[in-house]
């Protein structure tokens, strides 16, 4: 399902959406979706997500909850020759979108507590693709917030209202700029952790950042 279908919707606006889906993404409640171009109403290049099932459901949680019903109905359209299950009433449906937001907070601590450290992140730096800073910070066994405050001291600056990666970290692999394409098809650059770059913090991470920090050999 596209984020432009969301927005519909939930009778919001479409940068509305994208940016909620981004800011989940940033948290690592989300995986990133992939993005597709199409033209906007003058003719100019645009980009919308793509949306899985279970990932839609988070995202309408957290911008409109009653509007639930209508997200299940448009998943019945989407899916009606697949055969696959369904919430079958709107509570159901709601009832499902209420625990899903419930969970956004608790996520990364529930998923470092149900593995060990170093395969948690492991599984990220073997993963394809680019992470947020704060989903990077989760992968390398740090705590979001002040994983990006340590960043903040020596690897980003604010560019604007956005945090860039510094160029010296960025020729050492442990970031990449890349540019995005806003609601309105203006391109802007985006800094994003590398999968060596989680590796490299994972490893040299301050202690007082670290959800469990390193124990220290007499």
């Amino acid at each position: 399902m596209s984020s432009r279908e969301i927005a519909e919707l939930v009778e919001s606006r479409h940068d509305s959406v994208k940016r909620t889906v981004e800011r989940l993404v940033e948290r690592g409640v989300i995986g990133l979706p992939p993005t597709v171009e199409y033209p906007d109403t003058l003719g100019r290049k645009a980009t919308e997500y793509r949306i899985g099932k279970r990932d839609s459901y988070i995202v309408v949680a957290q911008l409109s909850p009653e509007f639930t019903a209508r997200l299940v109905d448009r998943w019945q359209e989407l899916e009606s020759t697949s055969g696959r299950a369904l919430p079958q009433s709107f509570a159901d449906a709601l009832q499902l979108a209420a625990d899903q937001a419930r969970q956004i907070e608790q996520q990364h601590t529930l998923l470092i507590e149900q593995q060990p450290k170093v395969e948690f992140y492991d599984q990220f730096v073997k993963a394809d693709g680019l992470l947020g800073y704060q989903e990077a910070g989760t992968a390398a066994g740090c705590y979001p917030n002040k994983f990006c405050n340590w960043l903040k001291i020596d690897h980003l600056f604010y560019r604007g209202k956005k945090l860039m990666p510094r160029s010296q970290f960025v020729r050492r692999g442990l970031f990449e700029i890349r540019p995005e394409l806003d609601a309105n098809g203006e391109s802007h650059l985006r800094g994003w952790v590398t999968a060596k770059g989680v590796e490299h913090f994972a490893k040299h991470a301050p202690d007082w950042i670290r959800i469990t920090p390193r124990e220290v050999k007499p």
